[in-house]
């Protein structure tokens, strides 16, 4: 795996697909600036090399040329983090982008237009990723949030540089740190898998249930495997048709010898509403007119004698729906047993777009040994795919 760290950049021009799709307000302010933050690395070790940066990103989903999704918006806020003026180019091909990048000096860094104002971009195209190719001597892929997706930028791209071609720091890290938990995990091996839909899961859950030695299963998911086993969940989520699956997958993990855990009480509301009424109730016996929205405290104490004997963890989705505070204590609880686990000297990774807010929103991004940057991208990788970019860069 060819990554940064096998190139000096002295005198040479680095093109780097970064992830800058970062959160703006109605003003065009960066409310979150974590995934710049996280391309500094990169970035910084080109520049101390002695070469120049040119950046490339998309910034949400333009239709054309769309001012509002401009990335001139976070040119003040990367020009603050990197502590380097970055240069911008209005556009990411043509002459704009061409002259732009000619006159960039060691040093020096360029930010481009949003790559999705042109519909070439997501469709592959094999010009514009030539044209696109044309402005930098080494490719540096750090973007592993786009790294599920065959686009010019991601992908295509890659063919234009035989060697000069590596894995940024970032996504090194990110591949570096799924293999520790799906290829050379220290034992027990715990996945905590949340979150609403069994449906949505179920390709991580056959994946990975070669790789663990315990799975939890929290959230709204619990439901189905819930009511497949005959228990009575109120008006709790459930996905009527999955229950079949529930049990199959029951039935797989036992003859892999893989323990699962599911509640076996919950915080039961009166509505779906953050002044409900609330009561703990056995999972199986959930009266009508209520619905589970968080783990309770017998579940809490399970999951945490697991969790702390555990060597390998991963965290994939939260227990509760933790946006309101009635129903946030279980996945508050479950992120300190794992910070404690982690400081006992387990290795932990949190990935999946409510994971990673949770873990944002109560505190535990440094308790952790590694919070994933990519929700799609980690789910793909977890369900055993080879994703483009990955593959790209190591043809």
């Amino acid at each position: 795996m060819k990554t940064l760290n096998d190139f000096n950049f002295k005198n040479k021009k680095a093109l780097i697909r970064v992830d800058f799709n970062v959160p703006l307000d109605e003003h065009f302010n960066v409310t979150d600036a974590t995934r710049i933050e996280a391309a500094k690395p990169t970035i910084d070790k080109i520049l101390n090399d002695g070469g120049s940066v040119i950046l490339m990103s998309h910034l949400g989903r333009p239709k054309g040329v769309e001012a509002k999704y401009s990335l001139q918006h976070i040119l003040k806020t990367a020009s603050q983090i990197l502590k380097v003026e970055v240069k911008f180019a209005a556009n990411c091909v043509g002459e704009l982008a061409k002259t732009a990048s000619e006159n960039l000096k060691p040093g020096e860094v360029l930010l481009l237009e949003n790559l999705r104002f042109h519909d070439e971009e997501e469709a592959g195209d094999i010009d514009f990723a030539k044209e696109l190719a044309s402005l930098g001597d080494i490719y540096v892929n750090d973007a592993f949030g786009t790294a599920h997706r065959a686009h010019a930028s991601t992908t295509i791209i890659a063919q234009f540089f035989s060697n000069e071609k590596c894995f940024g720091l970032l996504l090194a890290k990110e591949i570096e740190s799924l293999n520790k938990v799906l290829k050379d995990s220290e034992k027990p091996v715990t996945a905590v898998l949340g979150g609403s839909k069994v449906s949505s899961k179920i390709t991580v859950i056959e994946n990975i249930l070669d790789k663990v030695d315990h799975m939890i299963i929290g959230g709204g998911m619990t439901f189905t495997f819930v009511k497949a086993l005959g228990g009575t969940i109120g008006d709790s989520i459930c996905e009527d048709d999955k229950q079949e699956l529930a049990l199959e997958i029951l039935r797989l993990a036992k003859e892999k010898g893989v323990q699962i855990h599911i509640p076996v009480d919950v915080i039961a509301a009166n509505a779906f509403s953050k002044d409900a009424d609330t009561q703990v109730v056995d999972v199986k016996a959930i009266p009508d007119g209520w619905q589970g929205l968080d783990a309770g405290p017998k579940s809490l104490e399970n999951f945490k004698k697991v969790i702390l004997a555990s060597k390998t963890i991963l965290w994939n989705g939260p227990l509760g729906v933790f946006e309101m505070d009635k129903f946030a204590n279980g996945t508050i609880e479950l992120g300190n047993f794992i910070a404690e686990a982690t400081e006992n000297g387990a290795f932990s990774l949190v990935g999946g777009g409510d994971s990673v807010a949770a873990v944002k929103q109560f505190g535990f991004e440094d308790k952790m040994s590694y919070v994933s940057t990519g929700g799609g991208a980690m789910l793909e990788m977890l369900e055993g795919k080879i994703l483009p970019g990955i593959a790209a860069i190591l043809d």
